[in-house]
């Protein structure tokens, strides 16, 4: 039900709050479709903290890989966060109203730790290359200061590039008609269009942030693993380069699970205009909810000092 709010004569308006929509179509289920939801974010946050616990309690993983690990599973944990209280107050409570800057906040944290993820990923896959093509000099090339360094960059970077983002949105004048958002969450690209004047500017920056952030972090890991298997191929054994390649593929999947997500909702909302409401909301949800379930999954599958610790960590708190 819509808010009875009246704006005559107001030349200039942005609502007092947006109303946000579970899935289109499939409202008479949200109590059931809660459940997966429920426990995909419990999933999300149990694992990535169990990943915190596992590096922070376990000497033997304070290394520059289990660090950017940590970071990649903070960012995670950040972004569960980010959509979880709204997402489910939908599903559950049929709560869809949200303050006008309350979804500004949360669509700039939102992307903020889209934007740390993807730079993390890309900081890991340096890593990786550091590893394979000069292992004797890894320990002294990633250094404790190096990876603070690193991480701080980081922040700075995604912080510097989203700041203007709600400033911009905070200067258009919106449509007292247009308060209905296709999720349940606050994107930059559903909110811009609620307004009732010329967002070029806002398309251009945001188009800018995508191609500054994540355009150019998938370019240099792509650059990362040619340089990475030209150094694999070069080796004598065959054995050394399975050995090589093993390191990488929990890495591999994680740029998977995060940027095949991302360019499906980056292509929906350019070009996509056509397809049915559901789409977009099921390809979001992809989007900002599996990768931070799969990252604790795939590298506590494929690294067995992670899974051991992980387990260790579990029987502690067993016994506490």
């Amino acid at each position: 039900m819509f808010p009875s709010w009246s704006f005559a004569n107001i030349s200039f308006f942005q609502p007092p709050a947006f109303l946000m929509i579970g899935i289109p179509g499939l409202e008479a289920v949200h109590g059931w479709i809660s459940i997966p939801f429920s426990s995909m974010y419990a999933a999300a946050l149990t694992g990535n903290c169990l990943i915190l616990l596992a590096v922070r309690r376990t000497p033997s993983l304070h290394q520059p890989m289990y660090y950017f690990l940590s970071m990649l599973a903070l960012t995670d944990v950040g972004l569960t966060l980010s959509t979880m209280p709204t997402t489910l107050a939908v599903l559950w409570f049929d709560h869809r109203l949200i303050g006008f800057n309350a979804c500004l906040a949360q669509m700039f944290f939102l992307h903020f730790f889209s934007v740390v993820e993807s730079s993390v990923l890309l900081a890991m896959s340096f890593d990786r290359f550091v590893a394979i093509s000069n292992p004797l000099r890894y320990a002294s090339v990633l250094t404790d200061s190096v990876i603070i360094r690193i991480g701080l960059g980081i922040v700075a970077r995604a912080t510097v590039s989203l700041f203007p983002l709600p400033f911009l949105l905070k200067r258009l004048n919106f449509c007292p008609g247009k308060i209905l958002l296709s999720h349940s969450f606050c994107f930059h690209a559903d909110v811009m269009k609620r307004a009732c004047a010329d967002i070029t500017v806002n398309i251009i920056y945001g188009l800018y942030v995508v191609l500054s952030t994540m355009g150019i972090d998938s370019l240099l890991i792509v650059l990362s693993y040619t340089l990475i298997l030209h150094t694999v191929m070069s080796l004598a054994s065959p054995r050394e380069r399975i050995r090589a390649l093993n390191t990488c593929v929990s890495h591999i999947l994680a740029v998977l699970v995060f940027f095949i997500p991302v360019i499906g909702v980056s292509m929906i909302h350019r070009f996509g205009r056509h397809l049915p409401p559901i789409v977009h909301a099921l390809v979001a949800y992809v989007y900002l909810v599996v990768p931070p379930v799969l990252n604790p999954i795939i590298y506590s599958v494929k690294s067995k000092p992670i899974r051991k610790a992980m387990l260790r960590v579990l029987r502690e708190k067993r016994k506490g």
